[in-house]
């Protein structure tokens, strides 16, 4: 069955390549983001674990933290490392889950359970689903799903976006509207009636009579 945002992201203990963790304590109270791969040495997944790496820093600023898992043991992720540096020039130095007995993909239901319980035998069109992102709150829900096919690498920097929207609407009542990025105008929700909408946020503009846009708060 596949999660849905709001959803409990379902907890797990795993052997990856920073050694086993559980994965709600490995959380602590801040963000993560999960990406997954349907195998080790396949070209977009290697381009995508590069270009994390290299935007770690953008993650950690918003108190995300970044995690991958792939179809395969632990030991195979440590070679693959090795070509992801060569390949993008960034070391991936957050945690790749092994998950050669396809436990976390069935949890997270990127595979059925008819997939079996090895990583043995099974191509990355056999994985062909597990290419899923999931962005998990502190509350240890789920924020966000996207799903991507093998031949289309992902845009983390819409993933980075998104986020942003994700914590700036968890701490005001407002929503971003299409293309938003940090420091442009945000709309009011409908659960705001104008007078808390001007205490709160200042004037705003009425674009329709169920539209208000306001400037993003600081801070």
């Amino acid at each position: 069955m596949s999660l849905r945002i709001n959803d409990p992201a379902p907890d797990f203990t795993a052997e990856t390549t920073h050694g086993r963790i559980n994965f709600h304590d490995w959380m602590g109270d801040g963000y993560a983001v999960l990406f997954s791969h349907p195998k080790d040495f396949t070209p977009v997944c290697t381009t995508e674990l590069g270009y994390v790496a290299g935007m770690v820093g953008e993650f950690r600023k918003r108190n995300v933290k970044i995690i991958g898992i792939s179809i395969d043991p632990v030991e195979s992720h440590a070679q693959w490392k090795q070509d992801i540096q060569t390949a993008t020039g960034h070391v991936v130095d957050y945690p790749l889950i092994g998950d050669s007995d396809l436990n976390v993909a069935q949890l997270y239901g990127m595979l059925p359970a008819s997939a079996g319980n090895t990583c043995e035998g099974r191509t990355p069109a056999d994985n062909a689903t597990v290419r899923s992102v999931f962005v998990i709150g502190p509350d240890k829900t789920i924020k966000l799903t996207m799903t991507y096919p093998m031949t289309t690498g992902r845009n983390f920097d819409e993933i980075l976006r998104v986020i942003d929207s994700i914590q700036l609407t968890a701490k005001y009542k407002l929503a971003t509207p299409a293309q938003w990025r940090q420091g442009e105008d945000v709309i009011v929700t409908a659960a705001v009636a104008d007078d808390e909408a001007r205490e709160k946020f200042g004037e705003f503009e009425r674009v329709l009579p169920y539209l208000r846009k306001v400037k993003q708060p600081v801070g």
